[in-house]
């Protein structure tokens, strides 16, 4: 592949695929075809929105096409009419027939938001939050018929601060991973890069979010519920019921404090937990804009030593 520049097709559609899409057509590779989502109805039935990858590869005048499967004979067959070298994949959301890992004669390859084999599936950021690792990372691999089972192309590790959401960390992540594709696209066209096989032990699986995970358990520990205000953020988020009505929890962190799991201690707004006890310092009513933990109980009138 050193003599010419291969043709590329990309599979993606979140913004962290879109930035990797870029960095690939800034660095001047062949981006020949971009596959991505169907547009999806915005919110409350509006107009159709479509994927942030679908807009930037219209942006850069590259064909799109947002097949619902890839399942059927007459889509593996124009997929493999396309004649690429390469597929890049990112958070692309449909599985890959075997027809279509094959087409292309250097394959497929993904980036994935963690270091595998820790973190298989659809929300390695979130679970390694969720878990309280201290680092991860991108690895960059070849795609099979597993889930993120693959040989191992590039890794590339970063600590997790104890401050990342999901979403600060997506970010760096997004960044990590743009700039490991255009490498590895590289390696691979000049024959450097060595496929590693992924460790037999250590595997993990990052099952895909739900709303109901949201919901705040006061017996569990107060580090583990900190840990889930910054793994939910923005989505689904942590809340908790009090009233008939549901609370956001934005923003939090574990204190001294015991009492009966639930129960409001002071007013900073720390409430006991299965041991120990979280204070929120930022929450949000239904309508209504983020405030101080402090300021809400003053006006929402909850007594110490209430159960929420």
């Amino acid at each position: 592949m050193t003599e010419k520049t291969p043709r590329l097709i990309f599979m993606g559609t979140p913004d962290f695929a879109a930035a990797a899409l870029r960095a690939l057509i800034e660095a001047g590779h062949q981006v020949v075809c971009v596959y991505s989502q169907p547009p999806r109805p915005a919110r409350r039935g509006q107009e159709l929105k479509k994927s942030p990858v679908h807009l930037a590869a219209s942006a850069a005048g590259i064909e799109v096409r947002t097949p619902a499967t890839l399942k059927s004979a007459e889509e593996q067959a124009a997929f493999k009419n396309l004649k690429a070298d390469l597929a890049v994949v990112a958070a692309y959301g449909l599985i890959l027939p075997k027809a279509i890992l094959e087409a292309p004669c250097l394959g497929c390859i993904n980036i994935h938001a963690s270091l595998l084999p820790r973190w298989r599936g659809a929300a390695p950021i979130h679970r390694a939050l969720l878990a309280g690792d201290t680092e991860t990372g991108i690895t960059i691999m070849q795609m099979n018929e597993g889930l993120d089972t693959g040989a191992m192309l590039l890794k590339q590790a970063i600590p997790i601060n104890p401050t990342d959401t999901a979403k600060t960390l997506h970010g760096r992540l997004q960044d990590l991973g743009a700039r490991m594709v255009v490498e590895a696209v590289k390696g691979l066209q000049a024959g450097k890069l060595k496929a590693e096989p992924q460790p037999k032990e250590g595997a993990t699986y990052a099952a895909r979010l739900t709303r109901e995970e949201g919901k705040v358990d006061w017996s569990e520990d107060a580090e583990q519920i900190a840990r889930k205000t910054r793994a939910f953020n923005p989505w689904p988020g942590v809340f908790f019921e009090t009233k008939g009505e549901r609370i956001k929890i934005l923003e939090a962190q574990a204190v001294p404090g015991e009492g009966e799991p639930g129960t409001l201690l002071n007013d900073t707004f720390a409430v006991a937990c299965g041991a120990g006890a979280l204070q929120l310092l930022r929450v949000q009513r239904e309508g209504r804009a983020p405030m101080e933990g402090a300021a809400f109980l003053r006006g929402f009138s909850i007594k110490i030593g209430a159960k929420l």
